[in-house]
């Protein structure tokens, strides 16, 4: 079923084997818009083959703790949406955390309020599932981490991408969590 977001024009469709090919190319797409620059020769193959292939993701969707979506504007696809439902950090529980794991969207989408949308779709989902906590992990260097605090989302603690081949002047991250 399709969840239609405050913007009549923004649904969230979740992924089956049927958009499954389209929820892979618009993530490796999206992502590519945004994050070669942390790669060596900028190169996003060790992101991409951990979590952005059919051998990932299809038996992710068997999983009922993997929700995947794809996002929708104006009949467009314009992004793709990872929520992990039990998924605690730190002092904070798998029963009352949800992480968004990864909110891609495409370049040419941005500054539409998109967004801002996926994210309170994000929250709705998480209140649906009587989560306290939403958290999230964003590279430090970027517009993103500024997005999510405008947003309710705050600084935890500092983080880094584990995968190998990332250029070491970029590994920093902020791993940020929004209390419901």
């Amino acid at each position: 079923m399709n969840t239609t977001l405050p913007n009549p024009t923004l649904v969230l469709e979740p992924v089956t084997e049927s958009n499954l090919d389209t929820y892979l190319t618009v993530g490796v797409r999206s992502y590519c818009q945004h994050y070669l620059h942390l790669w060596e020769n900028n190169d996003p193959h060790p992101y991409i083959s951990n979590g952005l292939t059919k051998e990932v993701v299809e038996p992710e969707l068997k999983n009922p703790n993997a929700l995947h979506y794809v996002v929708q504007w104006e009949n467009n696809t314009v992004g793709i949406l990872k929520l992990v439902q039990h998924c605690g950090i730190d002092e904070l529980s798998d029963h009352d955390t949800l992480k968004a794991e990864k909110i891609y969207l495409l370049k040419e989408y941005a500054g539409k309020g998109i967004g801002k949308a996926v994210l309170q779709f994000v929250e709705a989902k998480a209140r649906e599932l009587n989560k306290k906590t939403i958290w999230l992990d964003a590279m430090q260097k970027g517009k993103p981490v500024h997005f999510y605090q405008r947003n309710g989302f705050t600084i935890k603690r500092e983080s880094e991408v584990t995968l190998p081949h990332v250029r070491p002047s970029e590994k920093a991250m902020w791993i940020l969590t929004k209390t419901l």
